[in-house]
């Protein structure tokens, strides 16, 4: 199980895919997150090949850090609202 870091990659997979049908950019993170996550493993970096512990460690900081960095580049400027002026389904 320890070397199985493809199990990463699809479970990033899987939640971009989530992220694709439900766009509110929540599993986005979380799929950057594993598919790090799943890249550390593969590569076999230090101490992060040891156990699953260190796995779910390194998946939720990766996961945190993506999450806090995309919120912050897909934000809209300060005080600015976002106004819709015309419905999709009007012609």
């Amino acid at each position: 199980m320890l070397d199985a870091w493809w199990i990463w990659i699809v479970a990033g997979l899987v939640l971009a895919i989530l992220e694709v049908l439900a766009p509110t950019f929540i599993f986005l993170g979380f799929a950057v997150g594993a598919v790090l996550t799943g890249a550390l493993v593969w590569f076999g970096w230090g101490w992060i090949a040891g156990s699953i512990p260190n796995h779910m460690l390194v998946f939720a900081v990766l996961s945190l850090a993506a999450w806090v960095l995309l919120r912050a580049l897909f934000k809209l400027p300060k005080g600015q609202v976002k106004v819709w002026n015309k419905d999709i389904n009007e012609g």
